[in-house]
């Protein structure tokens, strides 16, 4: 896994400031390869209920997460009940690590 480990706690911490503490993160994608170099953050955001404005709560998230950890690119997926699933959302839970 390409983070740090304070890289890895701002992540958890800030999902559960802005989400509460049953929020958990999910790190996905290319930061999975610790061979690979550069790449953006591919983040799931699991919540136990949908926020209202699912789309405002990814974006308030990556740019949160964008102020705390530097200027990087942030992808954000929702996965609660009652959204949409498509398979990206299986992808990121199958491979996906916990953060």
């Amino acid at each position: 896994m390409r983070l740090t480990t304070h890289q890895a706690r701002t992540i958890r911490d800030s999902a559960r400031e802005l989400f509460g503490p049953e929020a958990r993160v999910r790190l996905f994608g290319s930061r999975l390869d610790d061979g690979a170099r550069g790449g953006d953050i591919d983040l799931l955001l699991e919540l136990p209920a949908a926020p209202d404005n699912p789309p405002a709560a990814a974006a308030r998230f990556a740019a949160r997460l964008q102020r705390r950890l530097g200027d990087r690119r942030i992808d954000v997926l929702v996965k609660a009940p009652g959204l949409p699933r498509e398979a990206v959302h299986a992808l990121a839970e199958a491979e996906g690590i916990v953060l």
